[in-house]
């Protein structure tokens, strides 16, 4: 899934206690195998305007949003390559664009001192960096992936996501994660991605433990935990 590029699928999400991540992953034993990476150490930077035009539509619960961010898997050094993603979502689907370029070559683009690659993706990006006008780095985000894919159907892929951390100062992909701790002590964030409706087996141990999709967005928690400290960082943000 990390050298995939465009992604086209509905996602859900489902705040879980540790209990009830024991018990969904006992019934989907059967079901789903690791994929391909495992385990992930994630690292994203999340771009948006001096207001955060972005996150405050995004919490509008418009038909239509996006994201643009910058995205890692584990700690990106000088030379390493990262993501840079245009994530949108109309209504219950998310379409996800995204290049491979070295760290400094994206803050490059980002800040516009280089232009974006001559590529279909390139150009999007560059369209959006346009459209909103001043797009800066915002918020750094960070947390630990278990991801699995479905056997019988491979376009299933579960993810937990724990030890989500954000925070507003130091926004570099090539530092180590701390910050703000947005999930409690017991809680994993479960994310279903599928083509179409869940499996007939997930929904019923869905229900049977009384876990419901959730609206949670990561970065829209970030900045509704206290949104005046925002003020002016995007201004002043300048980190690699």
């Amino acid at each position: 899934m990390k050298d995939q590029m465009i992604f086209q699928r509905y996602e859900f999400k489902y705040l879980l206690t540790r209990s009830q991540l024991r018990t969904v992953l006992l019934a989907a034993k059967p079901h789903i195998v690791p994929d391909a990476y495992s385990h992930s150490s994630i690292r994203n930077i999340y771009l948006d305007t001096p207001d955060f035009r972005l996150i405050r539509r995004s919490l509008e619960k418009p038909v239509y949003k996006e994201k643009v961010r910058l995205r890692s898997y584990g700690t990106a050094e000088a030379g390493d390559s990262v993501f840079v993603e245009l994530k949108k979502k109309y209504r219950s689907v998310v379409y996800k664009r995204r290049l491979s370029m070295e760290r400094e070559q994206a803050m490059a683009c980002v800040f516009g001192k280089n232009p974006w690659p001559d590529t279909q993706i390139g150009q999007e990006l560059a369209y959006a960096m346009n459209f909103y006008g001043d797009l800066r780095p915002a918020v750094f985000l960070s947390y630990e992936r278990d991801a699995y894919q479905g056997i019988e159907d491979p376009q299933l892929r579960m993810t937990f996501d724990s030890r989500i951390l954000y925070r507003r100062q130091g926004l570099s992909l090539g530092a180590e994660p701390w910050g703000v701790p947005l999930l409690g002590a017991d809680q994993v964030l479960m994310e279903l991605k599928v083509a179409g409706g869940l499996p007939l087996w997930l929904a019923r141990v869905l229900s049977s433990q009384g876990i419901y999709k959730t609206s949670f967005s990561k970065y829209g928690a970030a900045y509704q935990d206290k949104p005046e400290q925002y003020r002016g960082l995007g201004r002043t943000v300048r980190g690699g």
